[in-house]
């Protein structure tokens, strides 16, 4: 039985998601697990409240969620980086999008905001969120730490380079709250044993928010945008499955509320892109094995942030699967029809239809025809679901106006937040 409203511990959903991330390379380490530990830390020793620790911690764990290559994103690791703040915009203008996350979204807004005795405190008249110059603090100390070095032996380094930007930087009780930390050796311990993750866990608790399916489904939209906005190629691809599948979940009898859960799963079923670097996924020449080593292993990421949510299991197997095929030829899991559900089945078809239909930058989406053909082809070979294939076929004109619209949409809000991220370095 679903479910109309769901309870979610915020932690525990932007945790995976966050070391997901982070996966994109190896240089990149646990960069955003580390700084969402520092932030909580530096937070408590601040003896913030409860409620703010854990803003300050999820803001760190999300504060370059905007970053979406990886050279972008190795760039931002230099502790003397001249960014310009347009990953901090895109980070809030997309994080704006799910309520729960509205002040976070401010202080991902301003989190590479210099002190300036005092002058950073405010930007245009409107005073900074505290936690946007402690996540800034704990991000540049999270950069200068070094894996392949003892831990113990960088803590004066560290102590040394943040002591002198104290008051120009950073604020100066901030910088006193973490020469307080580099005392104490646990601190730099669990950054470098891999505890930072069940310390968090641990320190945040286990509170939940109740929010209802419909808002939920703004998170997914959320998490759409920050796997397909990484570029114009993949702008319209989820939105796409989403509005594909759900029609074809209305026509084999999903009830309202089973379709927006599987328009949820749609949103979602990429999701283990974020591991991907953009330099693959927007390759236009054909990938090498061990490229399409590396993509292939978005699938089982998708799986292995969503799983663990238990109220997210149909979403979880729906998403996880739209890799597999019947006759077991797909993947991560290599399941065949017998441990199919029909919402995996469904986000399949939906997912290839969607993927040869639409436009590409290095090549045009199939004619109907063309389309069908493909389609059916894997339904005679024993990979997609046949019943689907010939239901998507009586209904083609509907679903591909519904896909059109979709992706018409989807093209629109990439644009204005394209144009809206051109102006960032004035208003930041």
């Amino acid at each position: 039985m679903l479910l109309r409203n769901i309870s979610v511990n915020l932690w525990h959903l932007v945790c995976p998601l966050v070391k997901t991330f982070d996966l994109m390379n190896p240089a990149l380490g646990e960069h955003s697990l580390r700084v969402a530990y520092l932030a909580m830390r530096l937070a408590e020793e601040l003896t913030w409240p409860a409620w703010r620790r854990r803003e300050a911690a999820i803001a760190g764990a999300l504060h370059d969620i905007g970053a979406f290559s990886l050279t972008e994103r190795l760039k931002l690791l230099g502790f003397e980086t001249a960014d310009e703040g347009t990953h901090a915009r895109a980070g809030y203008i997309l994080l704006r999008e799910f309520k729960p996350f509205g002040r976070i979204a401010e202080t991902v807004l301003h989190h590479h905001l210099h002190w300036r005795n005092g002058q950073g405190g405010q930007v245009d008249g409107s005073p900074v969120p505290e936690s946007s110059h402690l996540v800034h603090l704990a991000d540049r100390v999270a950069v200068l730490f070094r894996k392949d070095e003892p831990v113990l032996g960088q803590v004066d380094g560290i102590r040394a380079s943040i002591r002198e930007r104290s008051g120009s930087w950073f604020v100066p009780a901030y910088v006193d709250a973490l020469l307080r930390l580099c005392d104490r050796d646990y601190i730099w311990m669990e950054i470098s044993s891999g505890a930072m993750a069940d310390s968090l866990r641990h320190s945040l608790g286990m509170e939940t928010i109740d929010t209802e399916l419909l808002e939920f489904l703004d998170f997914s939209r959320l998490v759409c945008r920050i796997i397909d906005f990484r570029s114009e190629s993949t702008a319209t691809h989820s939105s796409g499955v989403a509005a594909v599948g759900k029609s074809l979940a209305s026509l084999v009898g999903f009830s309202r509320q089973e379709c927006l859960t599987f328009e949820i799963a749609a949103y979602l079923h990429d999701l283990g892109k974020l591991a991907i670097p953009s330099e693959i996924l927007d390759k236009q020449d054909r990938l090498t094995p061990a490229e399409w080593g590396v993509m292939r292993t978005h699938a089982y990421y998708t799986y292995q942030i969503l799983n663990p949510i238990e109220a997210l299991k149909p979403v979880a197997s729906w998403s996880s699967l739209h890799q597999e095929r019947l006759d077991g030829s797909g993947y991560p899991f290599h399941v065949g029809e017998d441990d199919l559900p029909l919402g995996a089945r469904l986000m399949a078809v939906a997912d290839v239809f969607t993927g040869i239909t639409e436009n590409r930058s290095y090549r045009k989406g199939m004619t109907r025809d063309d389309a069908l053909g493909v389609l059916h082809g894997m339904a005679a070979k024993g990979e997609l679901d046949a019943r689907l294939i010939s239901l998507l076929e009586t209904h083609y004109d509907a679903i591909h106006r519904t896909l059109e619209e979709a992706q018409g949409k989807a093209i629109r809000e990439y644009e204005t937040f394209r144009e809206t991220l051109k102006g960032c370095s004035e208003t930041i």
